[in-house]
């Protein structure tokens, strides 16, 4: 006797791809976090900016009052401090992207 309700192929596929979706929904619910982890993510990235610009200045005050003379180690040591830390910020956010990237590979 053939079965009453038998489930077709498309069937299956669609529970199937139901199923997926719902893995991926479950595991993104667990790997999403909360807002304040992103705020200490840009108050990170503002320090790693902030640091060796204030860093530069001070280290170029301190050559200016040792060793005065027509070029002003303030002024350009602050700026390569400015420029340190963009690009060590630009490097710590591209590394952060492939790695959310990375995981949201997996969750596919």
């Amino acid at each position: 006797m053939p079965d009453p309700d038998p489930i077709s192929s498309a069937d299956q596929s669609f529970s199937r791809d139901v199923g997926a979706q719902e893995n991926r929904k479950l595991r993104a619910r667990q790997v999403r976090s909360p807002v304040w982890p992103g705020v200490g993510m840009l108050g990170l990235i503002g320090w790693s900016v902030c640091l060796p610009t204030l860093l530069g200045a001070a280290v170029g005050r301190w050559l200016d009052g040792r060793h005065p003379g027509a070029h002003a180690w303030t002024l350009a040591l602050l700026v390569a401090g400015l420029c340190l830390g963009c690009a060590n910020a630009g490097h710590w956010i591209s590394r952060q992207q492939g790695a959310i990237r990375r995981g949201q590979q997996d969750l596919k």
